[in-house]
């Protein structure tokens, strides 16, 4: 596990030795920031199944201001945090807890990327969405959520928030959701 790009680019990245966390495959990382832009100027990443942070890290290593790196696992905030010391990356923020009681406490955020990488057998991408959406946690204009699924989950639009483009990567599929207004 690495960081591809950006400013921290090739640096190696620590993940759990066990079957909780499924690390993202730089391909899929590489097509993911593809679509979104190489770089960014300035922002605010959610990554909110964070595993080992490489998504919320290869933001800020991409030029985003700010990540949040939530994960329930105690294991996998230690690596978190790990990562971050070893990147000395100040500007991201890690917490120990389920995603919808860190939701709750970002409803006065708002986000350029979301990033939804949950246990795939919670089955719970249309739920997320829904909260980000009627708590209005995802920039209107320019915000986008990525979620990482199964290719068999089904991924729904919500009122504005629209399935903008899905594609496959053998078992696994990454969707993006925006405003299309």
């Amino acid at each position: 596990m690495r960081i591809i790009a950006g400013k921290y680019r090739s640096r190696i990245l620590k993940t759990l030795k066990s079957d909780q966390t499924r690390p993202t495959l730089d391909k899929v990382k590489e097509a993911v920031f593809s679509k979104l832009g190489s770089y960014f100027d300035g922002g605010t990443c959610l990554d909110l199944f964070s595993g080992s942070g490489a998504i919320g890290l290869e933001c800020i290593s991409r030029g985003m201001d700010e990540a949040y790196m939530i994960d329930n696992n105690y294991e996998a905030v230690n690596i978190i945090k790990e990562n971050v010391k070893a990147l000395q990356a100040s500007n991201c923020i890690v917490w120990r807890m389920n995603y919808m009681q860190a939701l709750k406490k970002l409803k006065d955020k708002s986000f350029d990327l979301i990033y939804l990488d949950p246990p795939y057998r919670l089955s719970i991408y249309n739920e997320v969405i829904a909260y980000i959406y009627d708590n209005n946690l995802l920039d209107k204009k320019h915000g986008y959520i990525v979620c990482e699924s199964l290719k068999e989950e089904v991924i729904e639009d919500y009122h504005e928030l629209k399935v903008e483009k899905s594609v496959d990567y053998g078992i696994m599929k990454i969707t993006y959701l925006r405003y299309l207004l």
